[in-house]
């Protein structure tokens, strides 16, 4: 990697870095790209090399972690070496980004986009036994525990992540189990 991309690397970076700082102290929609500049250590020129707007870089970070979301569930290849981590533990492992998100003074539209790729995980991700589910439809199902799930997360990081990733995840995953299996 040359020194150039090394450098557009270390700019991007740090400005995420600074956005998600600047979304636990105050709302996202207060933040100005001054503040994300001057707390990035960048000049505004290049925030807008990279981003057309705030709104453009929150999207950008929000999409980057649906996708590494998207890649726990459905890895690129069944057989890759390396340990397969459960959702709980990359939250944890981002937590500065989830919390301000989802537990902060953050942008609420994280949210509603965060509900509908867990929406489209339940479709990919469960088969829907009708003995099992009782004729529910499964639009009813998918959309009764989706917003769950997602709450279920937001309490964890409101309440500073009271139970570590595997308990977290052990027990999700059951009760999705038990009612969707």
């Amino acid at each position: 990697m040359s020194k150039v991309d090394r450098r557009i690397l270390k700019s991007q970076g740090a400005i995420k870095k600074a956005v998600v700082e600047l979304i636990l102290e105050k709302d996202f929609d207060d933040i100005t790209m001054q503040e994300i500049s001057d707390r990035a250590n960048v000049n505004r020129k290049t925030i807008y090399l990279h981003y057309k707007d705030k709104y453009d870089l929150l999207d950008n970070l929000i999409e980057g972690h649906i996708q590494a979301l998207r890649l726990i569930c459905y890895p690129e290849s069944e057989t890759s070496d390396e340990t397969q981590i459960t959702w709980f533990e990359y939250f944890e492992s981002n937590y500065c980004f989830f919390s301000a998100v989802l537990a902060g003074k953050g942008a609420p539209f994280f949210r509603s986009r965060f509900l509908e790729f867990v929406i489209e995980d339940f479709r990919q991700g469960w088969e829907f036994d009708e003995a099992r589910t009782k004729g529910l439809n499964e639009d009813i199902l998918v959309n009764f525990f989706a917003p769950a799930y997602v709450g279920l997360v937001e309490w964890w990081f409101v309440n500073k992540m009271p139970y570590p990733p595997s308990v977290m995840n052990k027990q999700a995953e059951y009760i999705l189990d038990m009612n969707l299996s």
